[in-house]
């Protein structure tokens, strides 16, 4: 193939930057503005009466340019104009009726300030556990139970019906026995899917059946600890039971109109839907056991608005009344418990019920401490403190739904009832758990005093207290109380023996401390703190309690400098000795610092206190270690580093930067940072000199590239090294250590050929081509600039990286070599301009130093021709069929970088473009878009005066359609 010498453009980049300046536009500050709101005038239409005459409108807008849009500002939109036309008098009426009834329902409705039951119930199945053994009842069903066919006869439908009612209660059974915990779950899990299975084919005798059986558990308290679950698990299947119930029957309302209102009447309800619902109803009534005929009834209760507007409120007293009835104090507790739920979901509006349900369950207290029951928990072996706090859930719900935007006069008066109960503990615990914060802190001093009232051998006081401390979190006490409340409580809780019971209460107090008072008191607490869990190593059983402890006083103290100097904050971390744990409490730490911590520091003891939390948590990465979580940890320690300054103290800065690197040596992603931060150390120290270093300054600035150039190959992604070499020199060159940026640049050019074909990005495996591109063409911007070394030869960095380009093994279906090449051939253009297009201050870059020397020009001309010959090959391998449209972008987009970069006054480079236009559209695969734009483009550069050779270029460039 012939060679085709290059001829580069002489280019006088100023006046092209003129060029592409925009025009400056004179604007005229008329009445027009953009911003300015438009205004819109109607348009009347006049008709005249006369026979043939033509219609005249006028108009009377001002506006040069009329907005759809602005209508709706002037309410001259479709739907203001009907609100203008509605009749006032019914519209005012309307709203009043409206803004009523939506009172209305804000005082019937439970908002979502109220904190459902679905809430409390994960928790009260994680704590009340039992390893005792369990035994279950469970139904086994009979061949009546099964629905019949369709063409069996009423009556014998009927006559089954009461058989099946007969045995209600004398169905087969089966008792099962010693079964664990989860077991029984299991068990009751299975009851509730046969509940929806039973009902989904019809038998719904047989769902019932079910219904009671599980209901009658409720009445069992063999393994007493275990109650408040089994009545968790239990009623989540009265839940079931309920809702199929109401939906049935709601079904059988539907007509044309579809489903019922939600504030559907008694009056809306057809007969056979009320009829179904009075049967429930009987067939519950027949239940002989008071324990199920009460938990059923109460499951269905929402179905008494099909029969009529009162019947809840009748059903609710006389339910109340039922439980009265139920001798163990624990089982009638939770009956209440359940009612209070049903109520709050069905009539929340109810309040005296509630009130009722409550003020007889403390007549029921006396009965605890009755023979009966103690001789139950001496048989059982439980204690009379751990049976109390069996009551707590049932007791803490039914406050607080009597609690629920209760006025404070009715709060006030459980309290006095507590107090006339001689300050009984569990009620006092129960209450302040359902009421208000603001009410308990309110009243704090009271609390306190009724706390020291009660007595010790029943329900413990350090409950009692932790629960205060848990509302005092919440809200504030009255200032001149808030010291005398933390002593009287820590006396308390300071003598504890037991170290859960300790920790428990003082992972509470810890935050109304570090709320309300200074470092002082904080590091009191947890001096006591590490006094009470060191001995015995009791802190291994309290790790959560301990991070708690940590997380509140890192929230509520700011200002780390205070939190370091708090003299037990670092004795206090010494306790994490768990790795996972100790590693968890420093991203918190850091996470906190990074929150919070506005100002660069240079306080040396947040600095060396930070430096031991982040080391922990370097120290912690292994071989086993995930990715996310070095990232986590990385990016933690990255944001220290970025916060650490000694302001013009530029040597204890790279001191701080040396020190770091050998602390975090095994996280990537903080060396990467480091070099980063030592190379703007090195710009900022540039900045300052005004680019003139002294001797001081410039030992200073090679020192930072040496910490760069041996930091880097440390490192193991391969773009990671390339890049920062390319960075790191590109820093070098603009701070005058040419030597060292040729180093950096060299080592650049080395590490090419290492550079795989496929990397991990983001755990996906990707190919590398167009990463390495891409570094490329950054790296020739910045070759553009280096100057060349007095002992190498011309371009010796070009010439090397061209070598390394020409040896890769690239993919066979790429074409990213060719595109190297051609932009290889623009910085190869630009280097032989008289003046380069841009420059570093106080660098002398070639065309300084060569200034325009036929040598170097006749050097670069032979590099060019190298480079259009490698490309032409290329294209020439192209010709296969399967790669004839690649063919044809390579072809345009090299005939784009000779218009844009060669001197087509040349005949030869003239004749090359005019081929390569004519192969890219030869087998039809050319954009024709792009083609007429760029013809377009030639023609319109042809009208300059130095282009007039474009002119006859556009001639011999012929545009083929794709036919």
């Amino acid at each position: 193939m012939a060679a085709f010498p290059w001829h580069a453009k002489s280019r006088n980049y100023t006046s092209e930057f003129e060029l592409c300046r925009q025009e400056a536009v004179p604007v005229e500050f008329g009445e027009y503005h953009p911003l300015k709101p438009i205004t819109v005038t109607e348009s009347k239409t006049k008709k005249m009466g006369r026979k043939g005459s033509t219609s005249s409108t006028s108009s009377s807008s001002s506006s040069s340019m009329i907005d759809p849009l602005s209508s709706v500002l002037d309410g001259t939109d479709p739907l203001s104009l009907f609100a203008a036309t509605a009749d006032p008098v019914t519209t005012a009426a309307t709203t009043d009726s409206t803004r009523k009834k939506r009172d209305k329902d804000d005082i019937l409705a439970v908002g979502s300030d109220f904190e459902p039951w679905s809430s409390k119930r994960g928790e009260i199945l994680a704590r009340y556990t039992t390893t005792e053994k369990l035994s279950i009842n469970l139904y086994m069903g009979s061949e009546k139970g099964k629905a019949t066919t369709p063409g069996s006869a009423v009556s014998e439908k009927v006559r089954t019906r009461l058989e099946e009612l007969d045995d209600l209660e004398e169905g087969s059974q089966k008792e099962l026995l010693n079964l664990t915990q989860q077991d029984y779950m299991n068990r009751i899990e299975d009851l509730n899917q046969s509940l929806k299975d039973a009902w989904a084919s019809d038998q719904k005798v047989k769902a019932l059946k079910i219904v009671i059986q599980c209901s009658k558990l409720l009445s069992d308290t063999t393994v007493i600890q275990f109650y408040p679950s089994k009545f968790v698990l239990i009623t989540d299947i009265l839940d079931t039971f309920g809702k199929l119930v109401y939906e049935r029957i709601s079904s059988m309302c539907m007509d044309n109109r579809g489903s019922l209102p939600d504030n559907f009447t008694p009056e809306s309800v057809n007969d056979t839907a009320k009829e179904t619902c009075l049967n429930w109803f009987f067939k519950i009534a027949s239940i002989r056991e008071l324990v199920p005929r009460f938990y059923v009834e109460a499951a269905i209760l929402k179905c008494n608005k099909f029969l009529s507007k009162t019947g809840i409120s009748e059903c609710l007293p006389r339910l109340t009344s039922m439980i009265r009835g139920v001798g163990d104090p624990l089982v009638a507790v939770y009956a209440r418990a359940y009612l209070c739920r049903v109520g709050m979901e069905v009539a929340p509006h109810l309040k005296e019920n509630l009130n009722k349900n409550f003020f007889d369950c403390l007549l029921t207290f006396k009965q605890m401490h009755g023979d009966t029951v103690q001789n139950q928990l001496v048989v059982q072996r439980v204690e009379i403190p751990l049976y109390l706090t069996l009551y707590s859930p049932a007791i803490d719900w039914i406050l607080q739904c009597i609690a629920y935007r209760a006025p404070e006069i009715l709060l006030t008066e459980m309290m006095e009832r507590c107090k006339k109960l001689g300050n009984n503990a569990l009620l006092l615990n129960s209450v302040m758990s359902a009421f208000r914060a603001e009410f308990i802190a309110a009243r704090s001093m009271d609390f306190i005093g009724m706390i020291k009232e009660c007595d010790e051998s029943g329900f413990p006081k350090h409950l009692l207290f932790r629960s205060l401390g848990l509302n005092l979190a919440m809200a504030d006490p009255p200032e001149c109380d808030r010291l005398q409340i933390l002593n009287e409580a820590w006396k308390v809780i300071t003598k504890l023996k037991n170290p859960q019971d300790y920790i428990n209460c003082a992972e509470v107090w810890v935050e109304y401390t570090c709320r309300h008072f200074t470092k002082r008191e904080v590091n009191t607490v947890l001096a006591d703190v590490i006094k009470h869990m060191t001995p015995d190593r009791a802190f291994e059983d309290a790790y959560p309690q301990l991070q708690s402890i940590i997380q509140k006083v890192v929230t509520y103290f700011h200002d780390f400098s205070v939190l370091f100097s708090v003299e037990k904050f670092l004795p206090f971390l010494d306790m994490f000795q768990k790795e996972s744990v100790r590693v968890e409490v420093c991203k918190c730490i850091m996470e906190a610092f990074i929150k919070y911590q506005q100002e660069a520091t240079k306080d040396p003891v947040i600095l060396n206190a930070l430096l031991h939390v982040c080391k922990t948590m370097h120290d912690s990465v292994n071989a086993l270690t995930l990715e996310d979580e070095k990232r986590i940890l990385a990016s933690l320690i990255n944001g220290f580093i970025k916060m650490v300054s000694f302001g013009r103290d530029f040597e204890q800065q790279l001191s701080f930067y040396v020190e770091a690197r050998s602390m975090f040596c095994n996280l990537e992603p903080v060396l990467v940072q480091l070099i980063h931060s030592v190379n703007q150390l090195a710009m900022e120290t540039r900045k300052l000199m005004k680019g003139s270093h002294s001797r001081k300054t410039a030992a200073f600035v090679r020192a930072c590239v040496a910490f760069c150039f041996i930091t880097i190959p440390s490192l193991t992604s391969i773009f990671a090294r390339l890049n920062l070499y390319l960075n790191s020199g590109q820093v070098a060159l603009a701070n005058q250590c040419l030597s060292q940026a040729d180093a950096f640049f060299k080592a650049a050019v080395s590490l090419v050929p290492e550079v795989p074909k496929m990397i991990n990005i983001d755990g996906k495996m990707r190919p590398s081509e167009p990463f390495l591109l891409e570094f490329l063409c950054n790296f020739f911007s910045t070759l553009l600039i280096v100057p060349d070394h007095p002992e190498q030869g011309v371009l010796f960095l070009v010439r090397g990286l061209l070598n390394v380009i020409q040896d890769y093994t690239w993919e066979d279906n790429s074409d990213d070599k060719v595109r190297i090449y051609t932009n290889v051939l623009h910085l190869l253009s630009a280097m032989t301009q008289e003046t380069y297009i841009y420059h570093i201050d106080k660098v002398d870059s070639n065309d300084t130093l060569y200034g325009g020397d036929s040598k170097f020009l006749t050097e670069i001309n032979k590099l060019c021709e190298t480079v259009i010959a490698q490309i032409l090959d290329h294209l020439k391998t192209l010709g296969q069929e399967e790669t004839l449209k690649r063919q044809s972008q390579l072809a345009l987009y090299f005939f784009n970088s000779i218009l844009a970069h060669g001197d087509l006054r040349n005949n030869k480079l003239n004749q090359l473009s005019v081929n390569l236009w004519n192969l890219a559209q030869k087998h039809g695969f050319a954009d024709t878009k792009t083609t007429v734009k760029t013809l377009e483009y030639i023609k319109r550069q042809s009208k300059q005066p130095e282009m007039s050779h474009f002119t006859e270029l556009a001639l011999r460039l012929p545009l083929q359609s794709r036919t």
